[in-house]
C-alpha cells in the first residue's frame, strides 16, 4: 500500500524571482547564459549546467551602470534557485577589466548633489553584494582583467577567485570621492592581516595579481599570454621569478624602470591584438565546477554559507548605516571626486587639488559652488 494514500501534486514549481529584462547582449548590459556543464573529458553532461553573469560594459572598464545592477542582482537570484545550475561564474568582457566600480559618469553626471536617488542606488547596491553572498550555488569570481574599487568589492563578496594575471587589484575611494565600505572594508580584514587591509583600503594602490595571491586575496593567477613560439609567459611586468631581495620580498611587485616599460609595450601590443587566451583559468574553472558536482549540494552549500557567513557578519552589521553616509557625501567629497574623475578629458586632472582643499578645509571656508571651483581643474583651451 505504501503512503499512495496521501494528497501530492505533481510537477514543477518555478522559484525564479525574473524575467529577462535586465539582461542584454549590446553593451552597457549584463549578460547572463548558462553553459553545459563538462566532465574532465570535455564531454557534456546533459541537463547540469553553470550560470555565467558578464559584465558587459568594456569601454568603460566594465563599471555598472544602475540598470547593469538589476542583471546582475537577477542573475544571481535566478542561478541560486535554477535546479539545473551547480555553479555561478561573474566575469566581464575584454581583457582589460573585470571591474571599476559603480559608473563614474553616472555618478558625477546624475547622483552627485542628489543624495536621495543616491540612496536608491545604495540600496541597489547592497541588494547586488546580497545576492553574491546569498546565492545558494558556489560562486566564482573569473577576474579577467583589473578588479578595483567597487568591482574588488563585490569580487570579495564571490566565494573563490581565479584571475588572469595581468589583472591588478585595489581600492579607489578615498582619492575619488568615496570610501570603500561596499564592501572592501567588511571583507579585507578575513583575507589580510589587519595592517594590509587599512592600506589595501585607504592608499588606493593598486597590487599585482601575485601579490594578491600570497597575501591570500585569491586561490590563482593563470598566464593568458604567450611568446612568439607558443610559450606561455607570466606577466613580463611583475617579478615572478625571485621571493627575496635585499632581505625584502619581491614577489608579486612590478618591475623596476625601463624594464617595466619595455615589459608594458609588449604586453598592451598583445591586448591590442587580442593575442590573449584565458584557457589555463577557464580549465581550472571547470576541474573546480566538477568537484562540485560529485559532492551533495546540500552538505556543499551549507558548508560555504558557513565560511559566508564571517564575511556576511559585518556585512549585514554596516551596510545600512554605510548606505546613509554614501548617500549625504555626494553633496560633497563625492561631488568633487567624482567631477573631477568625469572630467578629465576637459581639464587634464582625474582628482581635485587636495592640498588648496586642505587649506580651504582649514580657513574653515563653505562648501559652495566658488570652494568646489577652487578645487576643481579648469577647462583646456582647446
Amino acid at each position: 500500500m505504501g503512503l499512495d494514500w496521501m494528497p501530492r501534486e505533481d510537477g514543477l514549481k518555478d522559484h525564479n524571482r525574473h524575467g529577462t529584462q535586465w539582461w542584454g547582449t549590446e553593451a552597457p548590459c549584463t549578460v547572463y547564459e548558462k553553459r553545459p556543464l563538462k566532465d574532465p573529458k570535455g564531454n557534456t553532461v546533459p541537463g547540469l549546467y553553470t550560470a555565467w553573469i558578464r559584465l558587459n560594459n568594456p569601454a568603460q572598464y566594465n563599471s555598472y551602470t544602475t540598470e547593469m545592477v538589476k542583471g546582475v542582482i537577477a542573475g544571481f537570484e535566478n542561478s541560486s534557485t535554477d535546479r539545473e545550475v551547480v555553479a555561478t561564474i561573474f566575469t566581464a568582457t575584454g581583457p582589460y577589466s573585470f571591474c571599476t566600480g559603480g559608473n563614474t559618469k553616472e555618478y558625477s553626471e546624475y547622483y552627485s548633489k542628489r543624495p536621495e536617488e543616491y540612496g536608491s542606488y545604495m540600496e541597489l547596491f547592497n541588494n547586488m553584494v546580497d545576492s553574491i553572498l546569498m546565492c545558494k550555488k558556489p560562486v566564482i569570481c573569473r577576474v579577467n582583467g583589473m578588479r578595483v574599487a567597487g568591482g574588488q568589492e563585490i569580487g570579495t563578496a564571490c566565494d573563490l577567485t581565479l584571475t588572469s594575471d595581468l589583472a591588478i587589484f585595489g581600492q579607489a575611494g578615498p582619492r575619488h570621492g568615496s570610501a570603500p565600505v561596499g564592501g572592501a572594508s567588511d571583507f579585507l580584514p578575513s583575507f589580510f592581516s589587519i595592517e594590509d587591509a587599512m592600506w589595501s583600503c585607504i592608499s588606493c594602490e593598486t597590487w599585482s595579481a601575485y601579490k594578491m595571491w600570497w597575501k591570500g586575496l585569491l586561490t590563482k593567477a593563470f598566464p593568458v599570454l604567450k611568446d612568439d613560439k607558443g610559450k606561455w609567459v607570466r606577466n613580463p611586468q611583475i617579478i615572478t621569478d625571485k621571493w627575496i631581495e635585499d632581505g625584502a620580498i619581491v614577489y608579486g611587485e612590478f618591475k623596476p624602470g625601463e624594464e617595466l616599460k619595455g615589459a608594458r609595450a609588449w604586453v598592451q601590443e598583445k591586448q591590442k591584438n587580442n593575442d590573449y587566451d584565458f584557457s589555463l583559468m577557464d580549465a581550472e574553472i571547470d576541474r573546480i565546477v566538477w568537484t562540485y558536482a560529485n559532492l551533495f549540494p546540500g552538505c556543499l552549500m551549507k558548508s560555504i554559507d558557513g565560511i559566508r557567513q564571517k564575511k556576511k557578519f559585518f556585512w549585514d552589521t554596516m551596510k545600512n548605516d554605510h548606505r546613509y553616509w554614501l548617500a549625504v557625501n555626494m553633496m560633497g567629497e563625492a561631488f568633487a571626486g567624482f567631477g573631477a574623475f568625469n572630467t578629465k578629458k576637459i581639464t587634464g586632472a582625474d582628482t581635485i587639488d587636495f592640498i588648496k582643499n586642505r587649506q580651504l578645509i582649514a580657513e574653515g571656508v563653505l562648501n559652495n559652488e566658488a570652494y568646489f571651483e577652487q578645487i576643481l581643474g579648469k577647462p583646456q583651451a582647446k
